[in-house]
């Protein structure tokens, strides 16, 4: 029995996250792959069985992973960033809202025949379209930078607000003042929610405030959070049944919004957590669907999803956006994609089960319907939103760019010859001054602070996949590349070497706080930039079945090093100090070279056969000059 059990809890979350590597690794909607396991081990196989094998333990489990799923989902909205998101996300969220709630409100109530409180919870729970579905989209699409802008603080703004909105209502739904008049009931109900919130923000204030304090130590901050979350959620339940959604949910806002220096280590802690639950979760309630509940979804689930998609998700934007700066274009792509998550399952899971116990039977049809809307939207806006960009011309390049950070002759030099292969590239720097000879070149330049909080509303990231921190400071390039690593992933993350050589050194930062290092000789900022002094420069060659890899590193000249291989395909692989960049006919290949002299020789490990002069992509030689 036990062991059966156990079998079965590891089988949840092998399927959970094997469902999420599997779509990072084959760019698919992380949804789509969650629910065809918990079909394939729920109703088809009969593997698993939660109703028959938790028990009682199954809805306080869903229950409490929801409570903590929706403490991230508010620690995500902060209020400082709604003064800098545009008009358009504001009108989104503060019209669109109300009006999306009554549309998917009428459609649900006219269409599939819910009942009026059924109906106004599910229309509130489906204006969220889920930070963790639409962020992987934009960044699969490459959207520009208004549109992609727009999408991405919608679902973030919207997560917290829609669960806000499905828990008032189901407070109401179920209230059950009998002795009370409608003022009554009213009045206690609100007291009830005013009693959450106030539970929730105290709590959330608590924690802020201890912090700031120094009464909790670093590694106990995050395991003080999760346990205070549940604490809260129960002692608000112990008001009102399920008043503790709306109490997690106020904690997460007001956490959000304290100036907590280790914020953003506890929100990654809780991602970590949530993205475990909410695989687990979304097994466990793709799992308990059964045969006969399948069977159910006929022509007015059809008909109501295609209301959602097709009817109230543009009306409402095209409502809510008018006066705002956002072109046709834009507002035809936002009026599209509107892809629902995880989030929105997880709560129709854990609320359609207690409306049944409530007295409302058609409850139970809330977790049909919510999956049938996220498998139509993730998959149809999944599979079209790169090439309704692209039609609109609201896409950005096709191949992923190269941020740098760190302007330097060097840098800036390396910019340019990847501009040459047309690579997009984007150099960073707080120092205006060291942005001048970018600036002069016409080479894309951020100013600021890249670690600052305004760069991720004033930078749009979607067009980059790499990042290079080669400023002179070694510990202030381990600092960005361990902030931007959970964006573009470890992998894509590179920076110099430091002084002494070894990234391994016991006395420098860290090896894994470090990006990878780039140059496999781990080249620091002082080498390279004496190598500048010297007259080195980039070179840019094109391999091709004549002039192949081996003959390109045979007829290097002594010293020099390759940087990085430009696929075909427009990957870019980057040499590091661990791994050597190999390179294919039809790739090109970025060396740093000494300067051409009568004295300088190949390598002598076999005589260079012929070399051709490479052509580049614009006709032009493919050597590049010497840097300025």
């Amino acid at each position: 029995m036990n062991e059966g059990l156990v079998f079965k809890v590891a089988l949840i979350g092998v399927l959970g996250i094997g469902s999420q590597w599997l779509a990072w690794r084959f760019n698919l909607p992380a949804i789509v792959l969650m629910s065809v396991a918990g079909l394939l081990a729920g109703p088809v196989f009969g593997v698993l069985s939660p109703t028959l094998d938790f028990g009682a333990f199954l809805q306080p489990v869903i229950a409490l992973a929801v409570a903590v799923i929706l403490f991230e989902g508010g620690l995500s909205l902060n209020f400082r960033e709604l003064r800098g998101i545009g008009r358009g996300v504001r009108q989104l969220v503060f019209i669109g809202v109300p009006v999306g709630w009554i549309l998917n409100c009428l459609a649900a109530h006219y269409i599939v025949e819910l009942s009026w409180p059924v109906a106004i919870l599910f229309g509130g729970v489906l204006v969220v379209t889920g930070p963790t579905v639409i962020i992987p989209l934009l960044r699969q699409a490459r959207l520009a930078q208004r549109p992609a802008a727009i999408l991405k603080w919608e679902g973030i703004i919207n997560d917290p607000i829609g669960a806000l909105l499905a828990v008032l209502v189901f407070e109401y739904a179920t209230f059950t003042g009998a002795d009370l008049t409608f003022a009554g009931n009213a009045a206690w109900l609100t007291a009830s929610a005013a009693m959450a919130g106030a539970i929730g923000y105290g709590g959330g204030r608590a924690m802020a405030w201890s912090f700031r304090r120094g009464w909790v130590p670093e590694f106990l901050k995050a395991p003080v959070i999760l346990a205070l979350v549940l604490a809260c959620y129960e002692a608000a339940n112990m008001i009102h049944e399920e008043a503790g959604l709306l109490s997690v949910t106020a904690m997460g806002i007001t956490l959000a919004n304290s100036r907590v220096h280790s914020i953003e280590e506890v929100r990654r802690f809780k991602e970590n957590i949530a993205i475990i639950l909410v695989s687990a979760v979304f097994v466990v309630l793709t799992a308990t669907l059964s045969r006969d509940m399948l069977g159910g979804v006929d022509w007015r689930v059809a008909a109501f999803v295609a209301a959602i998609l097709f009817v109230a998700r543009p009306l409402t934007v095209w409502l809510s956006t008018i006066g705002t700066e956002m072109t046709w274009r834009e507002k035809l792509l936002v009026g599209w994609i509107a892809p629902r998550g995880i989030v929105a399952v997880a709560i129709c899971g854990f609320f359609g089960t207690a409306l049944v116990n409530a007295g409302y039977p058609d409850g139970g049809q809330l977790i049909v319907l919510a999956f049938a809307i996220v498998f139509a939207t993730v998959v149809a806006h999944g599979f079209s939103i790169g090439w309704l960009a692209r039609r609109l011309g609201l896409a950005t390049a096709s191949r992923p760019g190269v941020l740098i950070v760190g302007a330097s002759p060097w840098s800036v030099e390396l910019a340019r010859t990847l501009r040459e292969l047309d690579v997009p590239v984007k150099l960073a720097d707080r120092n205006w001054l060291h942005l001048r000879s970018a600036r002069f070149g016409e080479i894309p330049i951020y100013y600021g602070e890249i670690l600052s909080e305004a760069t991720e509303h004033r930078l749009d990231l979607n067009p980059y996949g790499y990042l290079i921190a080669v400023s002179s400071n070694d510990d202030y390039n381990a600092l960005v590349c361990t902030d931007f690593a959970p964006e573009f992933g470890r992998t894509n993350v590179f920076q110099l070497g430091i002084e002494r050589g070894d990234e391994d050194d016991p006395h420098g930062v860290s090896f894994t706080l470090r990006g990878r290092t780039l140059f496999r000789s781990g080249r620091s900022y002082e080498d390279l930039m004496k190598l500048h002094e010297e007259g080195w420069n980039f070179q840019k060659t094109r391999l091709t079945d004549e002039y192949t890899f081996d003959d390109y590193t045979d007829g290097r000249p002594e010293g020099s090093e390759m940087l990085v291989v430009v696929r075909a395909s427009g990957e870019l692989v980057f040499s590091t100090q661990r791994e050597r960049a190999l390179a294919e006919p039809g790739d090109t290949v970025i060396g740093l070279s000494p300067p051409v002299t009568r004295t300088t020789k190949a390598k002598p490990d076999r005589p260079p056969r012929a070399r051709p002069v490479a052509a580049g992509l614009n006709g032009k030689s493919m050597d590049s000059g010497r840097l300025p």
